[in-house]
């Protein structure tokens, strides 16, 4: 190659790496003003009147192959404290669930509860077009949604109602999700510490703030206008949550997190079932992106609550940042093009995260030690998934999706269950793992301090393909007792 071309390519591939470096910067700077924001106005905020009357409010539950938990919902939205309210189960199962269901609304029938059963031919839309179906027939004001591995509270609805009554342009309340299962392995231990820190600080810093806060798609009360005037429950995205949530705050309706009202819910226990949650999280965050950035951009919020909405619908962005700068170190060692170049103040910022997460668990344990324990492994775990949900979010942007997939729910059934899924070879995250380790291997003597960074990405590929491994070799001893489903 000739030498000013490849001085050229040396300074193209330099340029790149710095521009991801700033914005990862950037974007932890965000991370860093919702902290403040959460330290700001911490403090809990009085609670509405009770009204004299209840309105009436429908709960949907809408499902797809719940058999293990869905009973389980059922008994604790029959449990629900409210005088006027009614049921319904959206069922767009296809296999015993559908049984389980019919017969489990039958028995709740004749205790007198107002619930039904609502199927349909096709899953048109999915979780939304369900959501859609439900919401045409009813006449209620108010309308909640639980996934079906949540469990409410008796007194969910009394406690969350009142906000929306006493102010009429509140078109969404979000309460915070606990955990059924935080500690039943170490997967489930370092989800805990992500999920606690988005709702304790990331979801109480927007709702604060007034900055435009996504619904998390179950434990929340719409307000029906809210719905209506937003235009409705859209299937367009697999994030159908975040698309009405910034439809209808675009739209001048205000959204809200009841910190201290909590519904528990079940975390992925298998890292299959996990990634494919995350990589549909990470394409539909990509495609609100797509869908509602402009509409951000030209809306007439202050510049701050701009920037704070494109924050958070790039949240997966950062992934791939993190990807392309691994790709990048190999042939920049090699030219020695990472030496001249001054990054380790931007080291700082990483000291965010961590700060959020031990913000999150001394406020909201005594144990907080031991939960932060598994902080770690959260690191490694994020680290590990960097491919899958970057090539996930690259398929999206060519309009190659795999249509909305639900994360398997277990409750108490682990064994013989037939949602159990694994994963074929994991052959990018084992390529990757070696790419990763050459690359601190050449950093040794090129550029020392990026060693552990380096090597923080071999290891957390290697993770991700021994968990496969471990998983498909458990799977194999249990065959032919158990049938197992293989995610791509």
């Amino acid at each position: 190659m000739d030498a000013n071309m490849g001085h050229l390519l040396t300074t193209i591939l330099q340029a790149l790496y710095i521009i991801c470096a700033a914005l990862l910067a950037l974007y932890t700077c965000g991370q860093a003003l919702l902290l403040i924001q959460y330290l700001r106005h911490k403090t809990t905020q009085p609670a509405p009147p009770i009204p004299d009357t209840w309105p009436h409010v429908t709960v949907q539950l809408p499902i797809y192959n719940e058999q293990y938990v869905v009973q389980r919902a059922l008994e604790a939205l029959a449990a629900l404290d409210y005088p006027h309210l009614h049921i319904q189960v959206l069922d767009d199962s296809t296999d015993e669930t559908r049984r389980v269901v019919a017969e489990g609304v039958a028995h709740l029938q004749k205790r007198g509860i107002s619930i039904e059963q609502v199927t349909r031919p096709t899953r048109d839309g999915y979780k939304a077009g369900a959501l859609a179906i439900g919401l045409d027939r009813i006449d209620s004001d108010y309308v909640a949604v639980f996934d079906a591995d949540f469990v409410p509270t008796p007194d969910f609805l009394k406690q969350v109602l009142p906000h929306l009554l006493a102010d009429d342009r509140l078109g969404l309340v979000q309460t915070r999700w606990s955990h059924l299962n935080p500690d039943e392995n170490a997967l489930t231990q370092a989800q805990r510490l992500a999920v606690d820190t988005h709702f304790m600080i990331e979801q109480q810093a927007r709702s604060h703030s007034g900055w435009l806060m996504p619904f998390n798609g179950t434990g929340g009360v719409w307000r029906v206008a809210a719905i209506e005037d937003a235009g409705g429950w859209n299937g367009d995205t697999l994030t159908e949550d975040l698309d009405l949530s910034y439809r209808a705050q675009l739209r001048g309706w205000r959204a809200k997190l009841l910190p201290d009202v909590v519904v528990p819910g079940e975390l992925p226990s298998q890292l299959a079932a996990y990634e494919q949650q995350q990589a549909r999280w990470a394409v539909g965050s990509l495609q609100n992106l797509l869908v509602h950035g402009g509409a951000v951009m030209r809306s007439d919020r202050p510049l701050l609550h701009r920037f704070m909405a494109l924050h958070h619908l790039c949240q997966y962005v950062p992934q791939a940042l993190m990807l392309l700068m691994l790709l990048l170190a190999p042939p920049l060692l090699l030219n020695n093009a990472l030496t001249s170049l001054s990054l380790a103040p931007l080291g700082v910022l990483g000291l965010v995260p961590p700060l959020m997460y031990a913000v999150t668990q001394v406020r909201l344990r005594d144990d907080w030690p031991r939960s932060l324990a598994a902080f770690p492994l959260l690191v490694v775990l994020g680290t590990g998934l960097i491919w899958r949900n970057t090539a996930a979010m690259a398929r999206a942007l060519f309009g190659v999706t795999p249509g909305f997939q639900r994360t398997p729910k277990f409750g108490d059934t682990k064994k013989g269950n037939r949602y159990t899924q694994h994963r074929a070879w994991p052959w990018p995250e084992f390529l990757l793992m070696l790419y990763a380790l050459l690359a601190a291997w050449l950093a040794v003597e090129r550029e020392p301090a990026l060693v552990p960074y380096l090597l923080l990405h071999g290891v957390s590929f290697a993770m991700v393909v021994g968990w496969h491994l471990r998983d498909r070799l458990q799977a194999r001893q249990k065959q032919p007792q158990q049938s197992v489903q293989h995610t791509s």
